[in-house]
């Protein structure tokens, strides 16, 4: 963890993240919900599928089952069909049909609301668990997600390849008073100027900072 070494490093991490804070003020999750359960459905979806494609299916996902007992109680072959155009449909419904029913039977009817309980529903890991946290709780967590991850080491925040690493990397650099904005933010940045690829650097307003900038231009 290499901040927790090197002040002058955690200095910089901060004055980076600041610059990206102010310039994607925007900043917001893509999939759109107005309760935990709605997000933990579409987190769900979300895996290897894009969040507008999400977005379109449960527009009137959402309609059909109002209710965790709603998910609980459904035909799985109905869920699937459902949910088909997201993808691995037959794991994600049954992700949400198993979560439902856990939340039923265990936590009377409501999406946890910590991120140990979170965690024991099926299809919710520790990123995800962050995410719903932060934006349905107003507990502030990082969720680290593929941008997130590739984000952390090009901006030399984290040199470490494991999400849960790279989470507490970016919990020691970054105040705690911001961590709600730290996954909006990395992933519009990631989604729009620092892709994978072809990342727009001439474009980026931290380009100078950018720690894998300097080892591409050999500076």
């Amino acid at each position: 963890m290499i901040f927790k070494r090197d002040r002058r490093l955690t200095s910089q991490a901060g004055e980076i993240f600041d610059i990206l804070d102010d310039h994607y003020p925007e900043a917001a999750i893509a999939l759109n919900f107005e309760s935990p359960l709605q997000l933990l459905v579409a987190i769900i979806l979300a895996a290897q599928c894009t969040d507008e494609r999400v977005n379109s299916v449960t527009e009137g996902l959402f309609r059909k089952y109002p209710t965790v007992k709603d998910y609980a109680g459904v035909k799985l072959q109905e869920l699937e069909e459902d949910i088909r155009s997201t993808g691995f449909y037959r794991n994600k419904a049954k992700s949400i049909k198993n979560a439902a029913a856990l939340i039923v039977d265990e936590f009377n009817d409501k999406v946890p609301d910590n991120l140990d309980d979170l965690v024991k529903l099926p299809g919710i890991g520790r990123k995800s668990a962050n995410i719903i946290l932060n934006e349905c709780f107003d507990t502030p967590a990082i969720g680290v997600d593929t941008h997130v991850l590739r984000l952390s080491r090009r901006l030399g925040f984290s040199d470490e390849k494991n999400p849960d690493k790279v989470e507490k990397d970016l919990c020691a650099v970054i105040p705690s008073e911001k961590w709600h904005r730290v996954t909006r933010v990395l992933t519009l940045h990631g989604k729009t100027l620092c892709s994978a690829r072809k990342p727009l650097c001439g474009q980026c307003p931290v380009e100078k900072l950018c720690a894998w900038r300097k080892t591409e231009s050999g500076s």
